[in-house]
């Protein structure tokens, strides 16, 4: 990796941490050259603006999703219903460290993103929503593998399911960002199963 490719890193880096655990309005250009270690005039160099940075910063979040949770959730060693149990573990032990480092539930860092900024930036929440849609499909092929092999009803509209199952997974988190407790995630979010219709002698 070159030093310019180093320094767009560590930006990349420094915003996401310091947008997660606060927000996107509450960090500036300036604090995020700071904790970086890069001048300010380095940051212009790299990215337009600090919208143009976070869309960037989502991307990133995206890859490191797929590759720390998705992939290895979602793996195809175990059936459609474990799959979504360990998916479910993950999530949870992911909101469990968070909170051990800063001292709070974060929640989802797309979802919070999504919150603050889609009446505000178009650029940004049209990036949100592509983000989505990829975990979207993640589901809706988990959920073609269980119609397939019977764990859920061959009537069922895996599309529909899987918008379900996105929808009611960034509730939880967010409940669970509320009440700063990642054992909310554990309580609720196992109920997708009953939502998705999983057949319980198949389980």
């Amino acid at each position: 990796m070159s030093k310019g490719q180093e320094t767009r890193q560590r930006l990349l880096d420094s915003a996401q941490q310091l947008m997660y655990s606060r927000s996107y309005s509450d960090v500036g250009v300036q604090e995020i050259c700071k904790d970086a270690k890069v001048q300010k005039g380095s940051f212009y160099h790299f990215f337009s603006s600090k919208s143009a940075l976070t869309v960037e910063v989502l991307e990133q979040l995206k890859m490191q999703m797929i590759k720390s949770i998705l992939m290895p959730a979602f793996a195809k060693d175990l059936t459609p219903a474990k799959r979504f149990e360990r998916f479910i573990e993950y999530a949870y032990q992911y909101q469990v460290q968070i909170k051990e480092e800063y001292g709070y539930v974060l929640g989802c860092p797309m979802g919070n993103i999504a919150l603050e900024m889609s009446t505000q930036d178009e650029k940004i929440r049209k990036k949100v929503e592509m983000l989505f849609e990829s975990i979207f499909y993640v589901f809706v092929d988990v959920l073609d593998d269980a119609k397939a092999v019977g764990e859920i009803d061959s009537e069922s509209d895996t599309l529909e399911l899987a918008q379900v199952c996105l929808a009611y997974g960034e509730g939880v988190l967010l409940m669970a960002k509320t009440k700063n407790d990642p054992e909310v995630i554990k309580q609720l979010l196992p109920h997708v199963s009953k939502l998705i219709g999983f057949k319980a002698n198949k389980q």
